[in-house]
């Protein structure tokens, strides 16, 4: 089934729990968590999360593109995260980290740069809810969709079938009403989206209508087929 996860980072700042009732029905917020270290953007911490937490019960998918996840990742289930995800490229122990997160209650997901093949973690993918695949370059919203990502997809999605594992692929960067369909034929079941929401004019209606899209794009995918 598509998911749909609004991107508070395309979002009025000042008005974060207003925003995320904008988006009431959508699966996920996504939360975009930067450092200015890991990538050149500084946003939102811990406290911002507790926050949100208390304001919407729409589960919290926190992203998390800093350096260090291994010491920060745990107090962002703490803070009421339903998912963490962290960079495979920052993490020191990403198996201990993963078995950690879930440990603590929430889903485990790892997160791959464009530039980051997903084959050299193959064996990861036992460890893991959900791997993120990202389709711009990590740090600012607003980025076009990088279509070298399709094949990439792809691949991750076929080594989850050939495990047999219940992974959720979820892609970020340029998710759109003009894109959401490739990337769904592709393999992803699961759609970070910023501005195509919350520069919409009704952000509800635009999850509703991506989450459509996406879903009858699977349906005629081969990776579907008995999934």
């Amino acid at each position: 089934m598509a998911q749909i996860n609004p991107s508070i980072l395309s979002a009025d700042f000042a008005r974060l729990a207003d925003e995320a009732r904008a988006v009431e029905g959508a699966d996920w917020l996504h939360v975009d968590v930067m450092d200015n270290h890991f990538v050149p953007n500084l946003t939102l911490g811990v406290p911002i999360v507790e926050s949100l937490r208390k304001a919407t019960g729409i589960p919290l998918d926190c992203h998390l593109m800093i350096e260090d996840p291994d010491r920060w990742a745990p107090q962002y289930v703490e803070a009421g995260a339903g998912s963490v995800t962290f960079h495979v490229e920052a993490a020191a122990a990403p198996v201990r980290l993963a078995r950690e997160i879930r440990a603590k209650g929430a889903r485990a997901s790892m997160a791959l740069k464009p530039a980051t093949p997903i084959e050299p973690y193959e064996d990861l993918l036992s460890e893991l809810d959900m791997v993120l695949i990202m389709t711009v370059e990590p740090g600012f919203g607003g980025q076009a969709f990088l279509d070298i990502m399709l094949p990439k997809i792809r691949r991750t999605r076929d080594l989850v079938a050939r495990h047999g594992l219940d992974v959720w692929v979820q892609v970020d960067g340029g998710v759109s009403a003009s894109t959401v369909e490739r990337c769904a034929e592709a393999g992803a079941d699961v759609f970070v989206a910023g501005s195509a929401v919350y520069g919409a004019e009704d952000p509800a209606a635009a999850v509703r209508g991506l989450r459509e899209q996406a879903a009858a794009a699977a349906k005629g995918a081969a990776w579907a087929c008995g999934h």
